[in-house]
């Protein structure tokens, strides 16, 4: 495969960068987030339920004898699980009495709720198989979620609504970034797929049950990504934990067009470890505070400053090289695509 060029920037973006915070990203909370609106899509049908028993089928015939009517929606918030989202609430009213009847359903879902990540493990294996149904029917319990008279309507809609998020083209996203992420869900093994996009959007690609380790089937499913539209022949940062078997699938599939970045987080947790614990938590504070440094210049200082500091807690040669020094990787990609990634990828 051949090497990526490197790409001069346009005149009206030479000397810009973008100004945005650093992020934190977590693929594990993304994936979460990602199923949102499928739970949410159950808290309303639980609500619409207890309205239509309370004030009768919607534009039924017969309303003569009935006090209870519906009353419009306003602004409230339920718990999925321990994450509170925003919806509109129906309400109902009881005009002889000129009272609100609260609905029970909406008040017992104001507590948050402990997720089950047994059944995350089972909705991830049922959407890689392609088992939209039954993973749409996992959804709402994975939240704190009654499963009982769940519609089939809720199901087909919530299995289509995962088909298409989960099969969508991507030639309509510029990705300057991909974050490969192996993540353990009780015994299962999963590797989720991140893309970010130049404005800093981030979107789950996708993910498969298979262990970082694992070149052949990592290398199949970055190629399904390209399949889908997936472009990087611009030149792409790949993050990743540090899986042999994930980077030589990237090497494979990618060629020279990506440029490889170990995960900060996993890099420094490398480097404490080998710390007394009284200095662990000093030290990465220190080091999170090299990476947020807003030059290059700058983060390579504080990272030559914190390696002599290392030497004199633990001598030996272990930490030295476990803590990287040079970010010129980061400096050049930053050049290709118009982004400082030292001022905004701290929290990578």
């Amino acid at each position: 495969m051949k090497k990526a060029k490197n790409p001069s920037l346009p005149a009206s973006r030479k000397g810009k960068t973008a100004s945005a915070a650093p992020m934190v990203i977590n693929p594990k909370l993304e994936l979460v987030q990602l199923l949102i609106p499928i739970a949410l899509e159950r808290v309303n049908e639980i609500l619409q339920d207890e309205v239509t028993s309370l004030a009768g089928p919607r534009y039924a015939r017969d309303t003569t004898n009935r006090a209870v009517k519906r009353w419009g929606k306003q602004a409230g918030s339920v718990y999925l699980a321990d994450q509170k989202v925003p919806l509109r609430v129906p309400r109902v009213r009881d005009v002889e009495r000129n009272c609100e009847i609260p609905l029970a359903s909406y008040h017992q879902l104001q507590r948050p709720r402990a997720t089950e990540e047994q059944l995350f493990v089972r909705i991830i294996r049922g959407l890689s198989c392609q088992n939209y149904e039954r993973a749409a029917q996992l959804v709402p319990e994975a939240f704190g979620l009654s499963r009982s008279n769940i519609s089939r309507r809720f199901i087909r809609t919530s299995a289509k609504k995962l088909q298409m998020l989960l099969n969508r083209r991507l030639e309509q996203y510029e990705f300057v970034a991909l974050v490969l992420d192996g993540k353990t869900f009780r015994q299962a093994q999963m590797v989720i797929a991140l893309g970010i996009t130049k404005s800093g959007e981030k979107i789950i690609l996708g993910f498969i049950e298979t262990a970082t380790e694992n070149h052949r089937v990592c290398a199949e499913f970055l190629q399904g990504l390209i399949a889908r539209g997936l472009e990087y022949q611009q030149g792409l940062l790949v993050v990743i934990d540090g899986g042999k078997g994930l980077r030589t699938a990237i090497a494979e599939v990618f060629g020279d067009y990506a440029l490889v970045q170990r995960c900060q987080w996993h890099k420094r947790e490398n480097v404490v470890a080998y710390l007394p614990t009284s200095q662990q938590a000093r030290m990465r504070q220190k080091l999170q505070q090299a990476y947020e440094q807003p030059t290059y210049v700058q983060a390579k200082q504080a990272l030559l400053r914190i390696r002599t500091e290392l030497v004199q807690l633990n001598p030996t040669d272990a930490v030295n090289r476990r803590l990287p020094v040079s970010m010129k990787v980061l400096k050049r990609r930053s050049r290709c695509i118009g982004w400082d990634f030292s001022k905004n990828w701290g929290s990578v």
